[in-house]
């Protein structure tokens, strides 16, 4: 995926990639779809568009604004 964003949204390899904007909210699911190609989950576990998976931080506040989109 390409970010269309100005500046552009941090790359889904890159340390901050959750603050990517939402291209799509499915609080009903529990999942959200970054602009990155991240797909993160309420307990922030995601899944990058390489197919690696980042396991859940359940101890981890939500970035901000995340699940409000």
């Amino acid at each position: 995926m390409l970010c269309a964003h100005q500046p552009r949204c941090p790359a889904f390899a890159a340390s901050d990639r959750l603050a990517a904007h939402v291209l799509a909210a499915h609080p009903e699911q529990g999942w959200s779809l970054l602009c990155n190609g991240v797909v993160v989950f309420d307990d922030l576990g995601e899944l990058h568009p390489d197919g690696r998976v980042v396991a859940p931080r359940p101890s981890a506040p939500h970035p901000a604004g995340l699940s409000a989109r």
